[in-house]
């Protein structure tokens, strides 16, 4: 089962970005609830999230409404347009980008931050310091590394052409495992294939572990263009049966995450006529007694 503050990371991209970026605390619990999360699992989450930044809390009297940072909001939208672009076909032009890494020995740290970093970026490691990438447009990227862990490191790039000695096909096993993101998109598929959820709580359920599922593709997957992928490789298959999910779900889900919001919301303003009765009256008791 996945830690609750992934899910609830999940949660926040998927329903609480487009709803103005903002939900009840009570609608986050009840939300991560509903994906068998204990309540006390849920507040450590949320109180985990708003100490890094995460989420803005405000106080409305004993209840509180937690808002997007705008760090957190930039950093959900740049994640949407790579998780829901994710699995597109595209056109390869042929040109891969090839990067030479030298980390002195003694800075153990920084080599294996960088090769962490370039995993995270869909490089393959060739040995020796060497990595490669069929998306030369992820040079950007490597900027944005380098500048991360530029003492002590150095760093070239190419653009180059495979050549007519030896196969792209056999280059591309050495680089990535393959093998091991195959069988992720096998159990993907598996699993969301034959769920057909009936209510909206279901459906929300579904929806909700459905994006958490996809979530992690753009990063286990290079996404490489077919001209160099193994026969029958399931991206597409997956691809096709999570727009189709997520397309038919997403209503359904939107709306329940929504009806758990106007719940509580529904609950706060019941209570302000109570409060001002109780004011009234405790005011009335005064006069009486003076």
């Amino acid at each position: 089962m996945p830690a609750a503050r992934s899910v609830l990371l999940t949660i926040l991209g998927e329903y609480v970005l487009p709803a103005a970026g903002s939900a009840w605390q009570e609608t986050l619990v009840a939300a991560l609830g509903a994906l068998d999360y204990k309540p006390q699992a849920a507040r450590q989450a949320l109180a985990r999230s708003v100490a890094d930044g995460w989420l803005r809390p405000e106080r409305h009297g004993r209840r509180s409404r937690v808002h997007l940072t705008d760090e957190t909001a930039a950093m959900l939208r740049a994640g949407a347009q790579r998780i829901y672009g994710f699995g597109q076909p595209w056109t390869w032009d042929g040109n891969w980008l090839l990067v030479v890494v030298r980390v002195p020995e003694h800075r153990r740290d920084v080599r294996h931050q960088l090769r962490a970093r370039l995993a995270w970026a869909g490089f393959g490691s060739l040995g020796g310091g060497v990595w490669i990438s069929p998306h030369a447009e992820r040079e950007q990227e490597l900027r944005v590394i380098v500048a991360d862990h530029a003492a002590g490191m150095e760093l070239q790039s190419f653009h180059a052409r495979f050549g007519t000695l030896g196969r792209p096909e056999s280059l591309v096993l050495n680089a990535w495992d393959l093998d091991a993101v195959a069988r992720d998109y096998d159990e993907f598929i598996d699993r969301f294939q034959g769920l057909r959820p009936k209510t909206p709580e279901a459906i929300f359920q579904a929806q909700s572990q459905l994006v958490h599922a996809w979530r992690k593709f753009p990063f286990v997957d290079p996404d490489l263009p077919e001209a160099v992928l193994p026969d029958s490789w399931p991206r597409s298959r997956a691809h096709e049966l999570f727009e189709s999910l997520h397309t038919a779900w997403r209503p359904t889900a939107a709306d329940y995450f929504a009806s758990l919001d106007s719940v509580v919301q529904s609950r706060l303003r019941a209570r302000v006529p109570r409060a001002r009765a109780a004011r009234s009256a405790a005011a009335t008791a005064a006069k009486i007694s003076g």
